[in-house]
């Protein structure tokens, strides 16, 4: 059996579209999935909240229990049954975003406890109220102490993204299986498609390497 990636090379345009709406899936469930993991990160430092704290552990329960795939299908499948019609594609948001949150709630849990008490206690002995101590002062530190894990979990998500082609949207891998589907190619096309995702999470991880060095030179990273 011979290869013939004429397919690919056709339909190359369509691949890099579907490349384009991976990227743009991917950013936005980064963005909900970081301000969602602050929230339940905050929510789970404090277990005398006990409400606070008992949602937010549930949360993380709930999504790291069970598959990426069933909550899309819940989303996109489900919420109709309810009368409840939402897009394609902020269901892919949805989805992967709230999945990313419950992960990044213990990255930003692990780098604020990671923050010597002692920074708190002197922000308090200034006069600052405990809010504003968390904000101005142990936040900061430890959002440089989160770069190098988020940048695993954006890695993360782009190979998840895959998934959201089942729902219809246009991503690298559904326009993959559209030239699949008139040309019959599936290994050559696949293998378009490896080669894509590779670039951008081989992409992704040089930009990190970037910033961690450039944070170490600047010793703000230990």
């Amino acid at each position: 059996m011979e290869l013939d990636f004429s397919p690919v090379w056709a339909g190359w345009p369509q691949l890099l579209r579907g490349a384009w709406v991976t990227v743009e899936i991917t950013s936005c469930a980064l963005l909900l999935g970081c301000f969602m993991g602050l929230l339940i990160g905050l929510g789970r430092l404090k277990p005398e909240r006990r409400i606070v704290y008992g949602l937010c552990t549930a949360y993380v329960a709930v999504i790291r229990g069970t598959p990426l795939l069933v909550q899309l299908f819940i989303l996109f499948f489900g919420l109709p049954q309810f009368g409840i019609l939402l897009p394609a594609f902020f269901c892919g948001v949805m989805g992967l975003g709230l999945y990313s949150g419950a992960y990044v709630s213990e990255v930003v849990r692990g780098a604020i406890q990671s923050v010597d008490r002692g920074q708190m206690e002197a922000a308090r002995s200034l006069g600052m109220s405990s809010g504003l101590a968390m904000r101005s002062v142990v936040l900061p530190q430890a959002v440089v102490r989160m770069i190098p894990p988020l940048g695993n979990e954006f890695i993360a998500l782009i190979k998840n993204s895959a998934l959201v082609s089942l729902l219809t949207i246009h991503d690298v891998m559904h326009e993959g299986q559209k030239i699949i589907s008139v040309s019959y190619r599936s290994l050559e096309v696949y293998l378009a498609i490896a080669v894509v995702y590779f670039v951008l999470t081989g992409v992704t991880t040089l930009v990190l390497r970037h910033i961690e060095r450039r944070l170490r030179a600047g010793g703000m990273v230990q």
